[in-house]
């Protein structure tokens, strides 16, 4: 790695996350991450969050599993509490009441699809009674997720948006003008927010990688042939700007029913310690 991009996260985190040290897969935390994402993405657009606060909350979720482990702390329950600090952080706070429901609801719908995964039945969401035990079991997770962010990053909970960056990068390559590889790299940016990218390089680097992968599938040309590479203008090295690529693409990849469902399952710390139980059974 570069030596002047020092990323987030150090080596040793790097090579051997706390999930990996407790024997989760490298293959799994990585689907277990992108998944929590998703599902923070997806209660932002219910909820109607700002996309700064939603995105703010993504990468302060990646940032977490690289001082803790799955088997301490469920994904739903950080993801639930890294967009209620994010949504405080910029300043568009959340109604801890709202963010509960909308958690609720997409758990439900996590384990309807895990009941019914051909999706023969119709999910229906019931609503939990307001003084019921599910409210309050979510509200202390909630709350608990929220202080054990902080207290596991130090408080060190600044984020460096990529967005501003992509626009300007754009008009130096000249590229503006062309709406569909400004929206495609955009999208990559997003997507970007599904993997541990943004715990792990500076933000010029993974904004070079959206642009590559735009302009390599919209067949843009531009200068690539040493000494005159256009990611050089970026102090962004080829060897971490191929590296975030790989990330992104991975996202991509055709998973089994049986992986999907797998990673569902996987959703409560509890549900995490039962696989490594049954895991480390079936291994020995």
């Amino acid at each position: 790695m570069h030596v002047d991009l020092v990323p987030l996260a150090s080596t040793s985190q790097i090579e051997r996350t706390p999930s990996g040290g407790d024997g989760i897969p490298a293959d799994l935390e990585e689907d277990l991450r992108a998944f929590g994402c998703k599902l923070i993405h997806e209660a932002g657009i219910l909820l109607k969050q700002k996309q700064v606060a939603v995105a703010t909350a993504q990468i302060l979720f990646q940032r977490f599993w690289y001082v803790t482990s799955m088997k301490q702390f469920g994904i739903g329950d950080i993801g639930m509490g890294a967009l209620y600090l994010a949504s405080k952080l910029e300043e568009c706070p959340l109604r801890m009441r709202d963010l509960i429901n909308i958690y609720d609801l997409l758990l439900q719908r996590t384990s309807h699809t895990l009941s019914s995964p051909q999706n023969q039945d119709t999910f229906k969401y019931a609503p939990m009674s307001y003084f019921g035990n599910t409210f309050y079991d979510l509200k202390d997770a909630l709350v608990v997720a929220e202080m054990q962010i902080l207290k596991r990053l130090g408080f060190n909970v600044h984020v460096v948006l990529p967005y501003g960056t992509l626009i300007n990068y754009l008009r130096v390559l000249g590229l503006t003008s062309r709406k569909d590889a400004c929206a495609r790299a955009w999208g990559y940016l997003n997507d970007a927010l599904q993997t541990p990218v943004y715990a792990l390089y500076a933000v010029p680097t993974i904004v070079s990688a959206a642009i590559l992968l735009a302009s390599r599938h919209l067949d843009i040309s531009l200068p690539s042939s040493p000494p005159h590479c256009w990611w050089d203008l970026f102090d962004a090295p080829w060897e971490d700007v191929w590296s975030v690529c790989g990330y992104v693409m991975r996202l991509y990849r055709e998973r089994t029913q049986e992986e999907r469902m797998r990673v569902m399952r996987l959703v409560g710390k509890k549900d995490v310690r039962g696989w490594l139980e049954e895991n480390a059974a079936v291994q020995s």
